[in-house]
């Protein structure tokens, strides 16, 4: 088959690592990369460490509001699929990236296999969660990491085209783990011992756009005492600066740091004492290294990690933030629900069968 894999933000190119070398075994993939993250820090990096075959398009479309970038990938998106007439388009995730993609798809009469279907946070105040019903209501395979997705599909009526194949970002940990081990300088660079650490991520609309939300985070930030290393996502950085809340965490003990690699990301995760996140691939990252998260939003996608009691649901309370920072500390086991790091081959033989 001739694939075409439409990528646009780190989290898509982490799930395609594991899955290019698959396909590429067995089938033409071509990759397009919609340029939705286009910084060096969020985009090229993650090519070079995980290996990923260069994209063969970048329609460089950028930053821009939701409704001109949805319609800006899908302008630049038409004529290179009536270029290629790829048999079958996969998008993977919940961006602007994945609606556009299945959405231009579809127009198109291509068959369209969605990744990580079946998330659902049931807040429609967030962009992500249109994204995902768009793309699993246009697709024609809907692939799930869970089988809570699996259900959420059924009640949707659309079951029958839902196959169960666990999370492909499990596939992607260990896969890379250990040369992320040998490679990585972090601890040494950032002078950070084991478990001495908080690591917090912010970057959803919903906090960063919101002053009162950001205000508060930084504050809970400012009055925890702990040590807390703060990759900072570009949005986050532009919106911190805009409400004058940079002073507020500029504190010996929070240190912020740009953005960062897939490598060295797993090493801060897999290391840090808890991790305050609003990013659902965090979440579920924590919750593998088995490191408590405090998930910095009202509701999650990815309910088992709550279930199990790995994750907390402290939303952008300042207290709520600080006494989980300060308490929250898990010990239960923890499921297998999202598998056992098999899901590219369940994937490609789902793909396979359509």
């Amino acid at each position: 088959m001739k694939i075409a894999s439409i990528v646009g933000a780190r989290p898509q190119f982490v799930k395609q690592a594991p899955l290019s070398r698959l396909l590429r075994k067995k089938h033409q993939e071509i990759i397009i990369h919609t340029g939705q993250h286009y910084d060096d820090n969020m985009s090229k990096i993650f090519f070079s460490e995980l290996k990923i075959p260069e994209p063969d398009y970048n329609l460089g479309v950028g930053s821009s509001s939701h409704a001109r970038q949805t319609a800006e990938i899908m302008t630049r998106l038409e004529p290179v699929l009536e270029k290629e007439k790829p048999d079958l388009v996969i998008v993977l995730g919940d961006t602007n990236t994945t609606a556009a993609g299945a959405l231009t798809a579809a127009k198109m009469g291509i068959k369209t296999a969605h990744i990580e279907a079946g998330m659902r946070s049931f807040d429609r105040s967030m962009p992500e969660e249109l994204n995902r019903i768009v793309a699993d209501h246009l697709s024609d395979l809907l692939l799930c990491p869970t089988k809570e997705a699996m259900k959420n599909l059924k009640n949707e009526g659309l079951g029958k085209k839902a196959s169960l194949t666990g999370d492909i970002m499990i596939d992607a940990i260990k896969e890379f783990l250990a040369i992320a081990e040998k490679k990585s300088g972090i601890l040494k660079n950032l002078k950070l011992e084991s478990k001495g650490y908080l690591l917090a991520t912010i970057h959803r609309a919903s906090n960063t756009d919101n002053m009162e939300n950001l205000k508060s985070i930084m504050s809970a930030f400012a009055e925890s005492r702990e040590k807390i290393i703060f990759p900072m996502h570009p949005r986050t950085r532009k919106f911190i600066e805009k409400y004058g809340l940079l002073n507020k965490i500029k504190k010996p003990e929070i240190q912020i740091v740009e953005p960062l690699g897939y490598f060295d990301m797993l090493i801060l995760e897999k290391n840090a004492k808890k991790i305050l996140t609003d990013s659902g691939g965090v979440q579920k990252e924590a919750y593998f290294f088995k490191v408590p998260c405090i998930t910095l939003r009202e509701n999650t996608e990815w309910v088992e990690t709550v279930k199990d009691g790995w994750n907390t649901l402290a939303g952008t309370n300042r207290k709520k933030i600080l006494d989980a920072a300060r308490n929250f500390n898990p010990k239960g086991k923890q499921s297998e629900d999202y598998g056992g790091g098999k899901a590219s081959r369940k994937i490609l033989e789902a793909i396979e069968s359509l």
